[in-house]
This record gives structure tokens, sequence and C-alpha cells, in this order.
């Protein structure tokens, strides 16, 4: 069959190609009780029989989606389609930020094989497949000190920490991409980065949600002489935005892989940048930068095997929230009802009090993952939760961490059925707004996710642990969160993830539990209101569309709830049982996907 791309048509966030299957089977996971029937809902997903990829932005989802009709498999998808969102998403997608894979491939793994795998190996093996997860999270520079953002006052100087060179860590992106289609990949690394490169060096048209961000982002970008020459004034919706130094670093790499950004004329140039705005990256930073293959954790989730990113990524707290959310019979309670939300706050409160407390870079700090998913701790845990009333948060002794809101997942599903989760980000939108001169591409700000003062309340209210403090070579602790789950007998069935900051971890929560508890089909559990809550700022933060009856019940609690603006944007694939896959792009954030088929 020939293959089909077209962009999102804008009916609730649905993806739909002309000539495909216009809906999913009449009943979407057999092993599930309660799901409801097709024709009962209000969202559809996309099918398709070949591969599709999900992801915020159209014509990096059509990248992604071209590869995957070259013969790609889901690593192929991801990565092509990742680099193109350093293109046509600066926003979020980047050559300069970092971030985390999941994935899953059917049949023996090929990474032994490729010398990748050399002394213990990450993989897991379920489902007659190969799971692992690559870890390309940012590191603190060799120069890099606990009091780095800690003014003449004492206090954090919020500037130098999210808009100076001082703010950014060594990039992860490159590495991480180049290394997940090197040890998993089918294509060439050229191949798989052509259609970035022909979007950087030929341009697209700028859509109004860029136009409308790189307006927003103004302030910020304007301070930079490089960043104000690339993207200001913001071009108007329709303008062809063409980027030739991005193109040129993109053709680097494809040639080179990441020493052709770690080393030569891109890391000479970033490294002259920090030099003269006083930054602390060095040449030594960058040759040392290692992205790593990591074994995700995994915990049972009413029989389907979940896995997630372990830390310093956030799939640690899912997992210990799907826990103790377990023995709940949120289903009988009724989606987005007060007593299913209470229960829910109340654990992500407590999950959060875990993380902020002792989460960090296990590889600088020590981490109790076993203790923190084991039975005995979670039950614990649901034993604090008061059916009744809402514990404040002073009363747990918590402290809490964050993460920047500007960040974008892609999830991809290939014709075999192999899965990929990809979460990157900058931190902030357009990072700390810097860019490097001749090379095209933005730099994160990603040092502010670390600790800067023990104990303080940040901006947003989020306080921050010690075992997060900055050191040299350490990855800051995130809440991204790519996530695959698997049907009971091991097979493959969901790759979902979200931006959001923070919230991230609590969006992906609620996409599993609208799906896999609540029954609904994958367009609905993305597209469902959400709730968050993080412990500080006291308070649950809930979408539009949470009904007035519950919020009165959950203030009558003890909660206080506000309303708050659209979280996350969960874009999500499925493989069904009886062949072919399922894709839902969020409402929230989606401009349009690719599908391939």
């Amino acid at each position: 069959m020939k293959a089909v791309l077209l962009p999102l048509l804008l009916l609730a966030g649905t993806l739909a190609v002309p000539g495909a299957q216009a809906q999913a089977p009449a009943v979407l996971a057999a092993s599930e009780s309660n799901v409801l029937l097709e024709g009962e809902q209000r969202f559809r997903p996309q099918w398709s029989a070949r591969g599709l990829v999900a992801a915020q932005e159209p014509l990096a989802s059509a990248a992604g989606a071209a590869i995957l009709r070259q013969g790609g498999n889901a690593v192929d998808g991801a990565v092509a389609t990742a680099f193109a969102l350093a293109v046509t998403l600066p926003q979020a997608g980047n050559l300069g930020g970092g971030g985390f894979l999941l994935l899953w491939l059917p049949g023996p793994s090929p990474a032994r094989q490729r010398g990748c795998l050399a002394g213990a190996a990450p993989e897991l093996a379920i489902g007659g497949g190969t799971a692992v997860a690559v870890n390309f999270r940012e590191t603190a520079p060799a120069a890099a000190t606990a009091t780095l953002f800690l003014g003449p006052d004492g206090q954090v100087d919020r500037a130098r920490a999210t808009r100076s060179l001082l703010s950014t860590a060594v990039p992860g992106s490159v590495a991480g991409l180049a290394l997940a289609q090197r040890c998993y990949g089918r294509l060439p690394l050229p191949q798989v980065m052509a259609p970035a490169i022909r979007l950087a060096a030929d341009g697209f048209p700028v859509s109004k949600e860029l136009s409308d961000s790189l307006a927003a982002a103004a302030p910020r970008l304007q301070a930079d002489p490089v960043s104000r020459r690339q993207f200001l004034p913001p071009p108007l919706p329709g303008t062809r935005l063409r980027q030739s130094e991005l193109a040129a670093t993109l053709r680097r790499i494809a040639a080179e892989g990441e020493n052709g950004f770690y080393r030569g004329p891109v890391a000479n140039a970033l490294v002259a940048a920090m030099a003269r705005g006083g930054g602390l990256i060095s040449h030594n930073d960058l040759r040392a930068y290692r992205a790593r293959l990591v074994r995700p954790l995994r915990r049972e989730f009413r029989g389907h095997p979940v896995l997630s990113m372990p830390p310093p990524g956030g799939g640690l707290t899912l997992l210990q929230l799907l826990g103790i959310l377990e023995p709940f019979d949120l289903a009988g309670s009724g989606l987005n009802a007060a007593a299913s939300l209470h229960p829910m706050a109340e654990a992500m409160n407590l999950a959060y009090r875990d993380r902020n407390a002792l989460l960090g870079d296990p590889d600088q700090v020590p981490v109790p993952v076993e203790r923190l998913l084991s039975a005995a701790h979670l039950d614990a845990l649901r034993r604090r939760l008061d059916p009744r009333r809402h514990i404040p948060a002073p009363a747990l002794e918590a402290a809490a961490a964050r993460e920047g809101t500007n960040t974008t997942h892609l999830s991809v599903a290939d014709r075999q059925g192999g899965l990929a989760a990809l979460t990157t980000t900058l931190n902030f939108p357009y990072g700390n707004g810097i860019s490097v001169p001749g090379m095209g591409f933005l730099l994160n700000n990603e040092m502010d996710d670390f600790t800067a003062l023990p104990g303080s309340a940040n901006a947003f209210g989020l306080r921050q642990g010690a075992a997060n403090a900055i050191a040299p070579g350490r990855r800051p602790l995130s809440s991204m969160a790519p996530t695959l789950v698997f049907r009971p007998d091991g097979r493959p069935w969901i790759a979902t993830g979200s931006p959001g900051g923070s919230r991230i971890i609590t969006t992906v929560l609620q996409v599993l539990l609208n799906r896999m508890v609540h029954g609904l089909n994958l367009a609905g559990a993305v597209a469902a209101p959400r709730i968050h809550s993080q412990l500080w700022p006291d308070r649950i933060d809930a979408e539009e569309g949470l009904s007035p009856d519950s919020r009165r019940l959950l203030e009558a609690m003890g909660h206080s709830v506000r309303q708050a603006p659209a979280m996350g944007a969960a874009n999500s694939v499925e493989v069904l049982a009886a062949g072919g896959s399922l894709g839902a792009v969020d409402p929230r954030r989606a401009e349009g996907p690719a599908v391939a088929e």
C-alpha cells in the first residue's frame, strides 16, 4: 500500500489520514474488562497498518514517518523525528539540550553484535524482544560548584540560573540520538537525518504556534545577538524559515556522528562562546560526555508490565504512583470524580516527597530504588492516605524539585510492533535564549534543574533537596518519564510520555489510568482533563473540564483547587493485538502529526 502523509485535522486532537481505516477495532484491549466500545467514545485514535509517529509538530512527524516508509524501525523513526524537531520546534526540540529514550524491539538485540554492550548488559528481555533506556540527560561542567547560583546575600540569583551561560549544562541530545541509532536503528545515520537537513536548508513555512512562541520569547532572544539575528523579528505565519547554519551542523553530525558535535568546529564554537560569555563548558567537558544505555525500571500494574526511566528520570515516581493507587477502585469511583481524584492527589504528594528528598543522579548519590518500589514501602505510603481528608503539605515534612516546562515528547510504533518513547528538553522555552555563533542551535539552561539552595522555594514555590545539588559531571534530576506498557503476556502495547516540567509524571500517570483502568481509548485517554499536585505549593491544579461538583467535594476534603492552564502533551501510540497501531496526538499543544501506513 502506498504511504500517505497528512498533517493533523484539528478535530479533538485525533489523527486523520484519508484512505486509512477510519476507526480502530470495536474493542481495543480485550484484556481489560471495562473497555468502552469505540462508538461510545468522543475521541478516535488514528489507525495505521505499517507504523505511526505521534509528535507535537507535523513536519517533524512527517520526517519520522518518511523514515518508517524507507524501512526504518521505531528507533530510526524516533531519531529522525527528534532531529527534525531541532529544526521545526526550536522552543523545545534541540541539539543543545538533553533527554531520555525508552525503546522495545522484537527479536534478538542488535546492540551486542555492534559493540554497544561492553560490561554489564542494561537490556531487559520481555515479550520475545529487548527493552533498553538511553540516558542523554545533560551533565554539569567540571568547573561547576554547589554555590554556583548564590548571590552575595546567600540567595539564588535567578538571572544567573536561567538566562546566563552559567546555566548551560553539557548537552546530551546529539550523543543520545546517535547512540540509540547506532546500537538499535536499522538505517544509516545520514539517511535518518536527511529529512531534518532538508528542513533546515530549504526552510519550512512558520506555523502560527511558532510565530506566537517566538514573539513571547522575544525579550530573552533579543539579549543574544546570534539568536536575535536568527529568530527576530518573529516571522509571520506562512513565512519560510531557513536555517543554513543549523543545516551545516546537522550535516557534520550526519557524516561524523557525535564527533561532529563534541569535537571539531561545533565544539570549538561552543567553547569559544563560553569563554567570551563567562560559561563553564570546556573542550574536556564535551569530549568526556557520554550518553548511557541503562536498564529500564519495571513494575507490574494490574498484570501489565510497565517500563519507565530510572533516575535521574521521572519513572521511579511514576511507578510509585501506580503502585500506591493499584488497590483503589478508581473505575468504580468514576473518571475525574472527587472519590478518584482525592487518593490520586494524596498519592502524588507522597511520591513527590520521596522524589525530592531522596532522588538524584545514581552515578553520584545513593538512590534506594528497590526500597522505594518495594511493596512494604508502597503499603506504608498508602497507609498515610486519609480517605476522607487532605493531609496538608507541612504535615508531610516534604520538599519538591522542579523542571522547566518547555519539553517535547514523541512516540513511534513500527510495522513490526517496535516501540520508542522519547522526551527531550532545553528546560525553558528556547533554553537560556543563547545560540552558538555560526552553528545555528540554542543552548539549554538545565543547570537550573539542580538544587541551587537546599530547602528553598523557587519561583514556582517548589523545594529541592540536597541529593540533587550541583556537582561536576552530575546529571540533574528530571521529571521526564518516557514509558512503555506491555500486555500481560509480554506483547507490546503502549508508548507514551509528555512534556510539562514537574507535571510530566502526573500527566503520564493519568494517561495510563484513563486507558488501563477507566477504559478510554487512546485518544480519549490523552484528551481527558487532568489534575496535578506536587506537595508544594499545597494545592491541586485542575485543567478546564473538572466538574464543579468534583471541585466542591475536593474543597470540602481540605484541598485547595486552582484552575490551571493545560498540562502536558502526551503524544502516544498503541500496538493492536490484531495487527496495526493506533496514534493519538495531545490536542493541548498539537500542530499535527504524520502517519506512515
